[in-house]
């Protein structure tokens, strides 16, 4: 028995050994072995730096403004050939506010947007519940009325219409997805907005979860006849999950105009719903979702490794995953860097980094003479 092996035994024999718990002690949950070899090699390169603006404050809504100042120079560029701007927020439920995106967050980019663009801004998710009753439960109608200057509007992208794009089905086969058509709309620049979260699938969710998950919908509410294509994106276990998730931000990433992380109150343990607050005053605001995400993981004490769809993106040149690649601007991330505690399921979500389980083909059964 190896040494190595050894340490890795008795940190899991441990007490709390799902538990990871805050700086300056080690994880209990290890990669599977034999693992891929990671970081995966570089397939479509990535030719350009990205900037990630950090900011902590003690006013959600005037740290997210300022993180959106920080970029304001690439915010402007990509502004200025847009018609309107979308906002897409997160309402993983509809009536937890730690879960989902807060109004206050949204006014933070509405002021940054109110001298600098003046086009239609629309504020839109495809929940998994009800969409418009979770607007009324945070209170996202006082935007409408706070801003009425620049034009606000709440949509519920599931009762609008929609785009197809693909994912792969559990028999590895293309099967189409509806997604909201607003989310690949040419003439809106699209401003994520979310927390970041540790999440009981595939980790981590940020910037480019929010979107890939975001984007598919379900039947509206009131309709009888009961259906929901964010399921397609989950099937399979964890390497399909985590794939799907990629091949969606990639139809999506050409539409991507900007991202806000809104780490004021983020989230650790049973994300992305039933975890805990990290008090944590931070706001990241890019035009790199990958990019973002990539700082959030440093930020938050996570391998970066283990999250395979992001692991994807970067490899398939949808933003920059490389830190060397990554200008952070404003707070140094030793500044605000903790360690968020992951999800009890964490070891087996990081099976996706092993090779790929499968159950045997039935072997071909003999034919039976025919009777008669």
């Amino acid at each position: 028995m190896s040494k190595e092996f050894s340490r890795r035994q008795m940190l899991f024999a441990s007490a709390g050994a799902l538990a990871f718990t805050r700086a300056g002690q080690l994880f209990a949950q290890h990669p599977p072995k034999p693992a891929l070899e990671l970081p995966p090699p570089q397939i479509v390169p990535v030719t350009q730096h990205s900037a990630v603006s950090v900011v902590r404050g003690v006013n959600r809504r005037q740290a997210i403004h300022d993180a959106l100042v920080g970029i304001d120079q690439e915010m402007r560029q990509g502004l200025k050939r847009k018609k309107s701007v979308l906002i897409k927020v997160n309402l993983t439920n509809i009536s937890n506010q730690l879960a989902s995106t807060h109004r206050d967050a949204i006014a933070g980019i509405l002021d940054y947007l109110g001298p600098r663009f003046k086009g239609p801004v629309a504020v839109g998710e495809a929940a998994s519940n009800d969409t418009m009753a979770a607007f009324d439960n945070f209170k996202y109608s006082e935007l409408v009325k706070e801003f009425k200057s620049q034009k606000v509007s709440l949509v519920d992208f599931n009762l609008e219409k929609y785009a197809l794009t693909q994912s792969i089905d559990s028999n590895i086969h293309p099967t189409p997805v509806r997604i909201a058509s607003r989310l690949v709309d040419q003439d809106a620049f699209i401003i994520n907005c979310c927390i970041p979260k540790t999440h009981g699938s595939v980790t981590y969710t940020g910037a480019v979860k929010n979107m890939a998950m975001g984007a598919p919908l379900r039947s509206p509410i009131k309709e009888t006849t009961v259906w929901s294509d964010k399921h397609k994106i989950h099937v399979n276990g964890h390497w399909q999950h985590n794939y799907n998730m990629f091949l969606m931000t990639q139809h999506l990433t050409p539409y991507f105009g900007a991202t806000v992380l809104d780490g004021f109150e983020a989230m650790e343990g049973e994300g992305p719903i039933n975890g805990t607050k990290v008090d944590w005053k931070v706001a990241m605001a890019s035009t790199d979702y990958v990019a973002a995400d990539r700082v959030a993981l440093e930020a938050m004490g996570m391998d970066p490794k283990w999250i395979g769809y992001l692991q994807y993106c970067g490899q398939m040149g949808l933003g920059n995953y490389d830190t060397a690649n990554i200008e952070v601007r404003g707070e140094k991330l030793e500044a605000i860097k903790t360690s968020f505690k992951l999800p009890a399921s964490v070891d087996d979500e990081l099976k996706w980094m092993g090779p790929l389980e499968v159950t045997p083909e039935r072997p071909p059964q003999p034919r039976q003479p025919a009777k008669g």
